[in-house]
């Protein structure tokens, strides 16, 4: 039996749904989220991207081949190159200025999602990080291309987040997301049913972590 990412996403359908489809993400989409709602988000998501960062170092350590330290490069280069560069210039636009997003405390839900994901790759191997990480790199490449595709969904200067979609729509960014996606397809071929089940098990726990994310920026927690 061979498996893909697409079967994760479907062990997993009514979080991943819900994930993807989430109240902060279609208010985004039509342009009405609360903008101190958003700076919160901007400001964790800063703080998010930073851990990830460091995940994506810790899975070229664990990479066992050139090709998967090339990988782990270029998916190391896409947080911190384009998207965290895009992301502190997008803050800017917002009045966040890099000194306040470089002292700022992190949310609880912040904590939980990076450290899950840094823990998941401590104590496993790389195609655990892999299936920790997924949710984020290619689960917002799917929330753009979501979004993209529905009616209510405001573009263009209409939209005061029209800059956060064109970001995740873009070129770049999707091509980063179908690069992991094709990785995970190659190794998951190659798993058993119960190892598929325990890397279910690390997708459900990151796609509800990544949920709570959303949670936590429209509500403004800490």
């Amino acid at each position: 039996m061979s498996f893909t990412f697409n079967d994760l996403k479907q062990d997993n359908q009514a979080p991943w749904r819900a994930y993807i489809e989430h109240d902060f993400v279609r208010q985004l989409g039509d342009g009405t989220l609360e903008p101190r709602a958003f700076r919160h988000y901007l400001k964790q998501d800063y703080l998010f991207l930073i851990q990830f960062g460091r995940a994506f170092a810790l899975a070229a350590y664990k990479s066992p081949t050139l090709a998967d330290l090339r990988h782990a490069k270029a998916g190391l280069d896409a947080i911190i190159d384009l998207e965290l560069g895009l992301h502190i210039d997008y803050c800017r636009q917002w009045g966040i200025g890099e000194q306040e997003l470089a002292e700022l405390p992190e949310a609880r839900a912040t904590l939980a999602y990076t450290r899950y994901v840094l823990d998941t790759g401590n104590r496993g191997d790389l195609l655990d990080m892999h299936v920790a990480l997924a949710p984020c790199l290619v689960g917002y490449a799917e929330v753009a291309r979501w979004l993209i595709a529905q009616p209510s969904t405001v573009r263009g200067d209409n939209n005061p987040y029209e800059a956060w979609l064109a970001m995740y729509e873009s070129a770049e960014f999707q091509a980063a997301a179908q690069a992991e996606v094709a990785w995970l397809n190659e190794r998951l071929a190659e798993v058993s049913p119960s190892r598929f089940k325990q890397l279910s098990r690390i997708f459900n726990d990151a796609t509800r972590l990544e949920i709570d994310f959303w949670d936590m920026g429209l509500n403004q927690q800490m």
